[in-house]
């Protein structure tokens, strides 16, 4: 078993909730909805009055709750809540696994991961890639890692909160993937409201903005798609073919970008980071190869 602890309570269908914001709510009742017992428990008790109405138990301590279920699920602000709430119940996660989805650096999952390995419990690091409204479903999927066969122990029930995809042993790549995942989001989100902005000077209000937006940030993946048979191949290979786009002329784009921005009297910050990539990029000679040469200054930063 690669020396990794495996759960040896016969508790196989409860499943224990911490952490009971929008997202642990959805869990607990897509749980429930599922048949499965869930013990539950937050700091503020209130929050659990809704699903305890719907079948759930409140635990009166953590370690209740802990104590209630092999499978514990934490759903927390961050990984400095877990030791905050279980520090004061580590004689109880001998023989559990604790399933972190809460948001944090890749670090310190892996510190959290040995936290628990030092305490007898196994421990598989989650990504949620969805909203909570949408957890369940058929969108659903969540990302994991740590061991193996810990995942596969827990699978049956895992799968009810979105579809597992499992990334390896690394109890940080899961936390990885999201974090990167959110950069994407989180970025384009900015640029959304950037984008709305800028639209917004000339009279034009976001519900006429949004749309063409929207249509367009739809396109992107399908855009970035059509250019190789598997997207991201010729990064891995280190090459950069400039016969579609250039950094050149991506570059005077966003030199345009940050004019516009300037003159309408918008916030610079995200056009200023997305110039100063091509910039360097041009800098370093590399003006003719394909936009995805800013990739070098980013991984240059490390």
């Amino acid at each position: 078993m690669n020396g990794h602890q495996i759960p040896t309570s016969t508790q196989g269908s409860a499943v224990t909730v911490i952490g009971l914001g929008p997202m642990g709510r959805a869990m607990t009742r897509t749980l429930l909805t599922a048949g499965r017992p869930v013990t539950v428990w937050n700091r503020t008790a209130g929050r659990a009055d809704g699903v305890v109405a719907e079948g759930a138990t409140r635990a009166a301590t953590p370690g209740e709750a802990v104590e209630a279920s092999d499978l514990v699920i934490l759903s927390l602000t961050d990984y400095r809540a877990m030791y905050d709430i279980l520090d004061g119940s580590t004689a109880s996660l001998a023989g559990r696994t604790l399933v972190n989805l809460s948001s944090d650096t890749p670090d310190r999952t892996r510190e959290a991961a040995t936290w628990a390995a030092g305490h007898g419990a196994a421990f598989l690091t989650g990504g949620v890639m969805v909203p909570a409204p949408m957890v369940g479903t058929e969108a659903a999927h969540v990302y994991y890692s740590g061991p193996g066969e810990v995942m596969e122990h827990h699978r049956a029930r895992l799968e009810t909160l979105g579809t597992p995809r499992y990334l390896g042993e690394d109890p940080g790549l899961a936390q990885m993937m999201y974090q990167a995942q959110l950069a994407v989001f989180l970025t384009t989100l900015s640029a959304l409201m950037h984008a709305t902005a800028m639209l917004g000077t000339a009279g034009m209000k976001a519900t006429e903005a949004l749309p063409e937006l929207l249509t367009f940030t739809d396109t992107i993946g399908a855009i970035l798609r059509a250019g190789e048979e598997t997207p991201g191949a010729a990064l891995d290979a280190g090459e950069h073919p400039g016969d579609l786009s250039t950094v050149t002329m991506m570059g005077a784009t966003s030199d345009h970008i940050v004019e516009t921005s300037r003159a309408l009297g918008l916030d610079l910050a995200l056009p200023l980071a997305v110039q100063a990539h091509y910039r360097r990029a041009i800098e370093n000679g590399h003006g003719s190869d394909n936009w995805t040469r800013v990739i070098d200054s980013i991984r240059e930063s490390r």
